[in-house]
């Protein structure tokens, strides 16, 4: 049996298991509801140094942090509201919300690499460990390619913000893997670095903004067809 159809068999033993196995829905928020719990976890740990240390780096980290988890925090407590149509105004009024905070942290990423190139900061691995992280970041990425392409028909507001925080957090994630592959393997010189973690961040930057924009776009959209529809 492989690992995933062993996993639904043990939540098919209890009646809540068995409703989240089943019901695709509940899967997602069950995710996102962890994704926020560890989003809240950084951010409160990067708080805390930048109190202790009193670090612009690290309260720059914990507002990124907090950006995600509230994003998270609000599809999901939408996404527990119900399904009706009584719920549409709720959903895109948290698609603009999520796509303004989109905006914001394309700010804050910028803020983050421009720190990060001043100060010349960038974490160095061991080989070993280097590519365990390569490899649990290019599987993040895959996953979140799977499940957008499972998820294409899918127009739920909830879970097209889902989607969006995960792409963006997946774009940072690259952006990290980078400037740390090229301080723990490269011999380039600083400049160089430099010049490529400055480019790679510009266009997580612009791709962050523009996923923030066609939220905002799209949810304006979709609230006058809601508002056509009820009158």
């Amino acid at each position: 049996m492989k690992p995933k159809q062993r996993a639904i068999s043990l939540l098919s033993k209890t009646e809540l298991g068995r409703e989240i196995a089943e019901d695709q829905h509940r899967r997602l928020l069950l995710s996102a509801a962890i994704s926020f719990g560890c989003n809240l976890g950084y951010a409160v740990y990067h708080g805390i140094l930048g109190a202790i240390h009193l670090s612009l780096w690290f309260f720059v980290m914990c507002a990124f942090y907090g950006i995600l988890a509230v994003m998270r925090f609000c599809a999901v407590l939408c996404g527990h509201m119900g399904r009706d149509r009584d719920a549409a105004p709720s959903e895109y009024f948290v698609m603009r919300m999520s796509g303004i905070l989109l905006l914001l942290l394309s700010l804050v990423l910028g803020s983050v690499i421009y720190i990060s190139l001043s100060q010349n900061i960038a974490t160095a691995y061991g080989k070993i460990t280097m590519i365990t992280i390569a490899a649990y970041t290019f599987y993040k990425i895959t996953a979140v390619a799977v499940r957008a392409f499972r998820q294409r028909r899918d127009f739920s507001p909830v879970f097209g913000v889902i989607r969006n925080v995960s792409y963006a957090e997946a774009a940072a994630s690259l952006l990290t893997l980078q400037r740390s592959m090229l301080v723990s393997f490269g011999a380039m010189e600083r400049e160089k670095i430099c010049m490529m973690n400055a480019l790679t961040g510009a266009a997580v930057c612009l791709f962050v903004l523009v996923l923030g924009i066609l939220l905002i776009i799209k949810s304006r959209k979709e609230m006058k067809l809601c508002q056509n529809r009820n009158w």
